[in-house]
């Protein structure tokens, strides 16, 4: 393990982000005019800060006006680098052009999605689990639906979710009103129950000590530490719904990177139909970041406390608030779904894969502490005693690397930055020469000590 100590510098890059953008209750009122009588949305002022990811593009934007000849690698972001399938791609550009004909021309379509997509989906990802059809609901990404699902949820409900987990969660749950104010001694929200999940406990959260709520968020493979919950590990955590009357809201988005037999699914839990929803995407393993196509699950037997089926509820939700995901990304989905697109997209897996693969001999070489690597593009590192955005800053200072800091993922990603496997192979090459010179040159004056390793 390396021991690193990380200090502080007066560069704004090293500071919290805290100190950097005002929260919206410190703003200062700029007068341009009069004002209207609409009261601001208090639960958009119990926002802490920036979003995660935009608060790095601007930094990130800062670097490069600072530092405007640099070649800067990014390993933060998780946006896919490699070109979407040829096949694929000919199969959306076929129906875009087909759109511009009397006969190929199609307007509006179901809310819920294609019929033959969602069968798709329903028959490729769970033939064997008894998802039907009806069940999938076609999206415009996981994290669209995150939010609809928040406002199925409602104000009222209780929520936990893993820490570090991925901050949407918790961000739509301050936004819809399940939380009361964030607590800086703590970085908590009020009335969120965070689940530790580190190598303490081997990523699981202690269900033992875990208190009821309504609703529980459950990452797997989990973004960011990139740790996939076993089989047994399901099934603790059904029971724990079940016996709680709970209801699991499962993001499966990187399933398609597991390699040690580990669940793909929530449904391969038995029991798992009566309290859990899974959401999952494109996104990530077919490149779909930019044309936007996901699916939520949300089985018949899944019902209120009166019986009445969730199903029915989010039927309405998505008929009101959605007008379907586009029909040429459906088109594409479809095409990603037959036998040339499989195979067509387990090789850019395979690529990504070989990616994380550079990375994580690299950083291991480096004596590192590094988690994850295995079952999802990302790395969760460690860096025992130090500030993550203060590793953030220093990294990106002196190797024009782009990392993500572990304490945007909530008070247990402090230490750790996550770094992507989603890049182009060169830079992966290039970026690995840059920390082995940084992290070589930074170890002659602190302290030293290799006992890399790695779980799940």
């Amino acid at each position: 393990m390396v021991s690193l100590t990380f200090f502080s510098s007066a560069s704004s890059l090293s500071s919290s982000p805290s100190k950097i953008v005002k929260s919206s209750l410190e703003f200062e009122l700029k007068k341009h005019g009069g004002c209207t009588k609409l009261v601001r949305n208090v639960n958009l002022e119990k926002l802490k800060n920036n979003y995660l990811f935009p608060e790095i593009s601007r930094r990130e934007l800062e670097h490069v006006k600072k530092h405007p000849n640099v070649q800067l690698i990014s390993l933060g972001t998780g946006d896919t680098t490699e070109p979407i399938p040829k096949q694929i791609a000919s199969d959306m550009s076929n129906f875009a052009h087909a759109l511009s004909t009397v006969e190929g021309y199609r307007g509006y379509g179901l809310e819920q999605g294609d019929k033959v997509l969602r069968k798709a989906i329903a028959d490729t990802f769970y033939g064997h689990l008894r998802v039907k059809s009806n069940e999938v609901f076609v999206s415009d990404g996981a994290q669209s639906d995150i939010s609809r699902l928040q406002l199925l949820l409602g104000s009222g409900v209780t929520i936990a979710v893993q820490d570090p987990t991925f901050p949407a969660y918790i961000d739509s749950g301050v936004i819809i009103g399940q939380t009361g104010y964030f607590h800086e001694a703590t970085k908590k929200y009020q009335n969120i129950v965070y689940m530790p999940c580190g190598p303490q406990n081997s990523f699981f959260p202690d269900l033992s000590k875990t208190p009821r709520t309504d609703v529980i968020f459950f990452c797997s493979p989990n973004n960011p530490t990139g740790y996939a919950a076993s089989k047994t590990q399901l099934h603790q955590l059904v029971k724990f719904a079940k016996t709680n009357g709970s209801i699991i809201i499962f993001d499966s988005a990187y399933a398609a990177f597991i390699e040690d037999g580990s669940p793909h699914s929530i449904y391969e839990i038995p029991g798992a139909r009566e309290v859990a929803i899974e959401v999952s995407s494109f996104s990530k393993f077919a490149g779909f970041t930019g044309v936007r196509l996901g699916w939520t699950i949300i089985p018949d037997e899944l019902l209120y406390s009166n019986g009445f089926p969730i199903i029915n509820d989010f039927h309405r939700i998505v008929t009101t608030s959605f007008n379907g995901a586009s029909n040429i990304a459906q088109a594409g989905g479809l095409a990603c779904l037959s036998p040339v697109g499989l195979k067509e997209i387990r090789t850019v897996i395979n690529y990504y894969k070989e990616n994380r693969k550079i990375l994580m001999e690299t950083l291991t070489s480096l004596g590192l502490t590094v988690y994850g690597g295995v079952n999802a593009p990302y790395l969760w590192v460690h860096f025992r005693g130090s500030k993550s955005w203060d590793v953030f800053a220093e990294i990106l200072e002196k190797t024009h690397i782009i990392t993500v800091p572990g304490s945007g993922f909530g008070p247990g990603g402090e230490e750790y930055l996550r770094i992507s496997g989603f890049g182009r192979r060169d830079d992966m090459v290039e970026a690995s020469r840059r920390l082995r010179r940084f992290f070589n040159t930074r170890t002659k004056h602190f302290p030293f000590h290799s006992s890399a390793s790695n779980t799940n």
